[in-house]
């Protein structure tokens, strides 16, 4: 395929980035793709693999790796794919070098911890771009590149971003559909993670699909309590970036946040699990976050606070997961 005029740029080398940065190669893009390792740089650019995230996935040869932020702005429409954790630091930096011409579409499922701030905030404030979007779904990055076919949604207040972002990205086994509920679809992508930590809980203790079934609706409903009164919109959590998002997090084992949870299930600490794994679960961080604004709120969220209970004050698994299947209530409606 003969690669085209457009550049795309793609900021965060884990593998999501790297798998969006692959897919947007696949389809016949030029792709800058930053990551801070100067040896996976390297490795990309020699071997077209990034062996830390991607074992055994080769990488589209449209793919160029960098660790210069100035190279990214050459490209109009940016990809930001960087943990919650470095994010106003890496948003800040490539700040110094955007004008108000680009777009910028992020793919990152956190929260700030110190402000609650989303992402598409953050990147309102560091950076002089007003074009911003959100990309979420159920998106397994090993199975996409896989080319198992998939789902996502693309939301913003701008149709230029929904349409540029869907023509760039869609292709026979990825399916970008747009939205313009940017809150609703942040918050999908962020809460789900919470859910997965619960459901690989349950799967670690023995527990079956009809706990896990559970442990999704009844999610999808505090996520739904969160959302509303942030201001977004209810039909959001019915799509892909919501319900969507949490079965496949909430189902899969390939999910970080679902293996997170099982192992703790399994006897290990969070502390060795962390120190086990490359990838970043968001949902440990994003736990507390929710946890906290919800308490300060009065917002009814048990499995947040469940999980909470769990992470950060060492309760026994199994005394928390028993009473979270226990609630009562009069109705299933009073649960909502």
């Amino acid at each position: 395929m003969k690669v085209k005029d457009k550049v795309i740029s793609v900021v965060g080398g884990g593998s999501w980035g790297t798998t969006i940065a692959n897919i947007i190669g696949e389809n016949g893009y030029k792709v800058f793709l930053w990551l801070r390792n100067q040896d996976l740089v390297n490795e990309i650019n020699l071997n077209h693999t990034n062996s830390k995230y991607l074992e055994g996935f080769k990488l589209s040869e449209n793919i160029e790796a960098t660790n210069d932020l100035k190279k990214i702005a050459e490209s109009k429409i940016i990809f930001f794919v960087v943990p919650s954790k470095g994010f106003r630091e890496v948003a800040s930096k490539l700040g110094d070098y955007l004008d108000g011409e680009h777009i910028i579409i992020h793919g990152t499922k956190g929260l700030e911890s110190d402000t609650f701030k989303r992402m598409s905030q953050i990147l309102k404030e560091e950076t002089p771009t007003k074009r911003i979007g959100v990309l979420s779904g159920p998106n397994l990055a090993k199975e996409l590149m896989k080319k198992h076919p998939s789902g996502s949604v693309i939301a913003s207040n701008f149709q230029e971003v929904i349409d540029e972002g869907i023509k760039i990205l869609n292709n026979r086994y990825f399916t970008v559909y747009g939205n313009n509920d940017i809150i609703g679809s942040e918050l999908g992508g962020v809460f789900k993670n919470i859910i997965a930590i619960a459901a690989g809980i349950s799967a670690g203790l023995g527990l079956g699909d009809n706990t896990k079934s559970m442990l999704i609706t009844r999610g999808n409903i505090e996520l739904t309590r969160l959302g509303l009164r942030l201001g977004a919109q209810i039909n959001t959590f019915n799509g892909l970036s919501g319900i969507g998002d949490l079965i496949a997090t909430c189902m899969s084992p390939l999910s970080r946040n679902f293996q997170v949870g099982y192992r703790l299930a399994q006897g290990e600490t969070l502390e060795d699990i962390l120190k086990s794994t490359v990838y970043v679960a968001e949902g440990i961080q994003t736990t507390k976050i929710i946890n906290d604004y919800s308490v300060k709120n009065k917002i009814p969220m048990p499995i947040v606070r469940g999980v909470y209970k769990i992470l950060y004050e060492k309760k026994d698994i199994r005394k928390i997961i028993n009473a979270l299947m226990l609630l009562k209530a009069e109705t299933e409606m009073d649960f909502i």
